[in-house]
């Protein structure tokens, strides 16, 4: 068995107890550069790994990536056998995560077609509602200003701002792209409506 720190201990031995073999939370006191640093090494070495979290599911983030989507970390099959773990039951803790996740990922239409992660998901969006118009003003060619947006629906502006970032652009995952227009001010779009 390999030499571990403490630290690199009992991640992975509170990763083997948890679903999935998450490796989040990490220990109490353990943040900042000291936690990245720790986690760093332990990927290195092949004990964690860094998958795309669902957060459908509240899986806790190592980082975020920007985009609205975030990382956690998992134990794998090397960092639970260097726990004495045995590789059977990491392997299948493994391959169950990785068939949800494919699972997850799979294109509902057409279960023949390998899922791609850059291929946006399919969203259902109810009709009638504020959501709704906003999503239709900002997929016409125009796209639409805050005032605009503010005017259909009755919303103070933070409102309006929020439910772009948070509702479309997090939630929903559509792209929103910004331009500036002298008279219309900042004027929002979906890329791919214009």
């Amino acid at each position: 068995m390999p030499k571990l720190t403490d630290t690199q201990s009992i991640i992975l031995s509170r990763a083997a107890t948890r679903p999935s073999n998450l490796a989040m939370p990490l220990p109490e006191g353990l943040a900042g550069a000291a936690a990245k640093m720790a986690v760093t090494k332990m990927i290195e070495r092949g004990w964690l790994e860094e998958v795309e979290a669902n957060l459908r599911r509240g899986e806790p983030l190592w980082r975020e990536t920007g985009d609205g989507h975030g990382t956690t970390l998992i134990a794998t099959e090397a960092g639970l056998a260097a726990i004495g773990i045995e590789p059977v039951v990491a392997t299948t803790m493994t391959n169950v995560r990785k068939a949800k996740l494919e699972v997850v990922s799979a294109p509902q239409d057409s279960p023949e077609t390998p899922a791609d992660p850059a291929t946006p998901k399919p969203v259902s969006i109810r009709t009638g509602t504020k959501q709704a118009t906003i999503i239709a003003l900002l997929q016409r060619p125009e796209g639409a200003s805050i005032n605009e947006i503010v005017e259909v629906t009755g919303w103070a502006q933070h409102s309006a701002r929020g439910m772009i970032s948070g509702g479309l652009k997090k939630k929903l995952g559509f792209d929103v792209a910004t331009t500036s227009d002298e008279q219309r001010g900042r004027i929002y779009h979906i890329r791919g409506s214009i």
